[in-house]
């Protein structure tokens, strides 16, 4: 996800942004395809790929190509992409409508799997059964559309509560919340006292209620710990008008312009950051991105915070999943080297020497004693994962992205005041409907299924 996603709207939309997305990298895709008649430096292939952020802005990526080419031979190109999450899809989905035989490489979503996965090749038929095992069963099964596995995992991440360790212990709480009523009560007692001692424009808790995929995350964290679903049942009904799910954004509702200030309805995951360095605020909903930059050398925040798992709700614990994977378009003109570069990027051995610390997808590489000696935080990131709130990208296929702007827009009608949760739960329950000609309903059974995953 991109923090500083836009939100579009109106009947031609989509159109909009695919003609100017791909305008923007035209030029590119044309320097690349000249790159590929001239070949690479030894082995007369050279490979494009086209990552979810501008090369200059994300160098994550240019040790790992260059160490690929160093052992294969064959050079990487990296093609930048649109600044937002639905600015890249729209590119992503543009370029391989189209046959376009650069990119080779594509980064994947967890979300954009089932959206893309007809042009994309199966890696099973390239990648040994084994490495592909060794990932996280449930990234791999995210990854997998009708037996095709489309993309291999690179990184994973979840939501976190983050809280300021100093304040707690000033205002005599032993541990972070537990439940949502305990975040609620904790948060309002320190925003008290910290405005009582001066700090006016202090606030008990920050999250993401901008109307764009970060608020589907946040909100199905609500949603699904009390007990409300996902939104689309594994069969793809939509079960999202239920008193669990009205129940869980009223609450949240409450909290803006109580404990979180009123321009939360506006902040993505940058905006909560920002009021969290600058100590404004005692607990943060982000993700795993946001403890690394929170424990930087020059970060004010260093040494007075931790994080837990999010609170729970009636039904459990749940945290959204997020994170991507690389997959090859059918239309490369190189695939099996284009597959080998998605191997390399998702091998233990890279994931073990990344730089970053992004938490690896490889379960084995939290139990070794010498990554978790340079990645300390990694054992942390591990303790707390666990109970993930599964977006319904897999039930909603193509149409997830449109299923998940209903979803926000609706939330945040809520959250601005605008509607009822009731309300506003009652009119998506008929607009998903309409719009994915789905039966709808509200079954207790299924209700209590989804529960009882969260719980676990």
């Amino acid at each position: 996800m991109n923090s500083r996603e836009k939100v579009f709207s109106g009947p031609d939309r989509q159109l909009i942004l695919r003609r100017f997305s791909i305008a923007c990298i035209l030029p590119l895709i044309i320097f690349a395809l000249g790159c590929h008649s001239a070949g690479g430096r030894a082995s007369g292939i050279t490979l494009t790929l086209i990552d979810q952020g501008w090369p200059g802005s994300d160098p994550r990526l240019a040790p790992e190509l260059e160490a690929f080419t160093r052992q294969t031979g064959i050079p990487v190109q990296i093609l930048p992409a649109p600044e937002t999450a639905v600015e890249q899809l729209a590119t992503w989905r543009e370029l391989l409508d189209s046959r376009a035989e650069v990119p080779d490489v594509y980064a994947i979503d967890t979300i954009w799997p089932r959206v893309l996965a007809e042009n994309l090749i199966d890696l099973k038929l390239y990648v040994p059964a084994e490495e592909i095992a060794a990932h996280f069963p449930e990234l791999i099964a995210n990854y997998t559309v009708n037996g095709k596995l489309v993309a291999l995992p690179y990184n994973m991440s979840e939501g976190l509560l983050f809280y300021r360790v100093d304040l707690l212990a000033k205002y005599g709480f032993g541990a972070p919340p537990k439940t949502w009523q305990e975040l609620e009560a904790m948060a309002t007692r320190i925003q008290e006292g910290e405005r009582a001692n001066g700090n006016k424009d202090f606030w008990g808790f920050v999250w993401e209620g901008a109307p764009s995929e970060a608020l589907t995350c946040n909100a199905l964290e609500w949603q699904v710990s009390e007990g409300g679903g996902t939104i689309l049942d594994e069969q793809g009904r939509v079960t999202v008008n239920n008193p669990n799910a009205i129940h869980a954004w009223s609450m949240a509702a409450h909290w803006v312009g109580s404990i979180s200030p009123p321009g939360v309805v506006a902040y993505k995951e940058w905006d909560a950051f920002n009021l969290w360095q600058a100590g404004k605020t005692a607990f943060m909903r982000n993700w795993t991105i946001a403890y690394l930059a929170a424990r930087a050398e020059n970060s004010p925040t260093r040494e007075h915070f931790d994080v837990a798992p999010l609170p729970r709700g009636r039904a459990g614990f749940a945290a959204t999943l997020g994170g991507n994977g690389y997959g090859v378009s059918r239309y490369s003109r190189h695939p099996r080297e284009a597959a080998m570069l998605v191997r390399f990027l998702a091998s233990p051995e890279e994931q073990a020497s990344r730089k970053s610390t992004e938490p690896p997808t490889i379960p084995a590489l939290y139990k070794n004693p010498d990554v978790l000696a340079a990645k300390p935080f990694l054992g942390r990131f591990l303790q707390v994962r666990g109970g993930e709130a599964l977006r319904p990208s897999a039930p909603a296929g193509k149409m997830y992205p449109e299923v998940s702007r209903a979803y926000f827009l609706a939330v945040h009608s809520v959250l601005s005041q605008k509607q009822s949760a009731a309300q506003a739960a009652s009119d998506l329950q008929r607009q998903l409907v309409t719009m994915l000609k789905a039966p709808g309903t509200s079954n207790a059974n299924t209700l209590r299924s989804e529960a009882a995953v969260a719980a676990r």
